[in-house]
């Protein structure tokens, strides 16, 4: 049988998308080479302009004059684009998410009579996620009505899947196709680059050097790690523990406070963001995450192919990902155990010496897809959403 030509529209909010050379930009055009046409439209304030990235794809700007005109623009820039005399070209839609992009998903495949394909990329049924904001607590109630309306979902974890499986409790008969599949991360490049620096050279003398890799941000709760770093000295004044924080976002100013206010100033290290991540991971002796929850956790593989130990919380993708060899995974709200585990590791020389040594020799039993596999893989996704059937809703 021929293998079938594929027209996807993407809905996404990634406006990088627009930035020549930018590595959003990239994967787009990756993802174009697997399907005959590529169109993207995306959540845009005023001031951006159509652009062709590639022979084949597309994308297109809502250039809405308020966030909460997005759904409604895309929807309507849609129907212009891509309706015409009860025809469409358009084989899938494709939504970055089950929440404002995944609306308009709804509404266009419902105006172009073409199936949904929904990405999930956070485990919104933790309750923090619910927590986490207004916004995030008005986004539960709309995924769960696309998931009873989409034909397709991708999660990017196990845990997801299973999230949404047990939460929405569907009929047997009526559960939706979920595929797991993870985000990519260009592992070899972590197993074969060498370290441009040494973080123990740079700050010397510790016992333990940890490093926090994350957006700094309240649901990464980089707060939790300066919380176990001070514990750790109140509980072991003899111990010298360094924290190396990699990252930027909203709450860098409030947790430099904290650090200088409690006496960990010499201590925790600032680092923003930083694009050479191979050398912190591959010098440091330990990553922490300490995030109220993860989608995915994409450090959990840059770690691992690093071969650095993990210890971290029960979140996202660590167990899909991680062993016993080469972390510590405590129980999703056990702050007990983290707090344990890392007074240990600090004052046990041969233990974290151990750990370190199996972490970086079990780099090599490690499977990790190429891009090729996960390109691969990402199309088969694309063709099995396409060949759903989009009008019957999920009850």
């Amino acid at each position: 049988m021929p293998e079938k030509e594929l027209y996807v529209l993407m809905i996404s909010t990634d406006r990088n998308i627009f930035l020549e050379g930018s590595d959003a930009q990239k994967r787009m055009q990756e993802y174009a080479a697997l399907v005959k046409e590529l169109h993207i439209i995306v959540f845009t304030k005023s001031g951006f302009k159509e652009l062709p990235f590639a022979p084949n794809a597309r994308t297109y700007p809502t250039n809405s004059l308020s966030r909460w005109l997005y759904v409604s623009g895309a929807y309507f820039l849609a129907k212009r684009l891509f309706w015409a005399g009860n025809q469409s070209d358009i084989s899938l839609i494709t939504a970055q998410d089950p929440f404002e992009t995944g609306l308009a998903g709804f509404f266009i495949s419902r105006t172009l009579r073409r199936p949904l394909h929904l990405q999930v990329h956070t485990d919104l049924f933790a309750p923090t996620f619910r927590r986490g904001s207004f916004i995030n607590f008005l986004r539960v109630p709309i995924a769960k009505f696309l998931f009873r309306q989409s034909a397709s979902i991708r999660a990017v974890s196990e845990r997801i899947k299973t999230s949404i499986l047990h939460k929405m409790k569907f009929a047997v008969n009526r559960s939706p196709r979920v595929t797991v599949l993870p985000v990519f991360v260009d592992a070899e490049k972590f197993i074969n680059t060498p370290p441009s620096f040494d973080l123990r050279e740079e700050y010397k003398g510790f016992d333990l050097l940890v490093l926090v890799v994350a957006r700094l941000e309240k649901e990464k709760n980089v707060l939790g790690a300066l919380r176990l770093l001070e514990d750790t000295y109140r509980a072991k004044p003899n111990l010298s523990v360094g924290l190396v924080i990699v990252g930027s976002g909203s709450q860098e100013k409030s947790l430099r406070k904290h650090a200088a206010r409690t006496g960990l100033g010499g201590a925790v290290f600032f680092q923003g963001w930083q694009s050479d991540l191979v050398s912190y991971y591959k010098t440091a002796d330990l990553l922490l995450v300490t995030s109220e929850y993860e989608g995915y956790g994409r450090m959990f593989v840059e770690a691992a192919a690093s071969g650095c130990p993990v210890l971290t919380r029960d979140v996202g993708a660590a167990r899909d990902i991680l062993a016993s060899w080469n972390s510590i995974i405590c129980p999703e709200k056990d702050r007990v155990c983290l707090l344990r585990n890392l007074k240990n590791l600090a004052s046990d020389r041969t233990l974290r010496e151990t750990l370190l040594a199996t972490a970086r020799a079990g780099v090599k039993r490690i499977k990790f897809p190429t891009k090729e596999e996960y390109l691969a893989a990402y199309k088969r996704m694309w063709e099995e959403a396409a060949e759903n059937d989009a009008f019957a809703p999920l009850i």
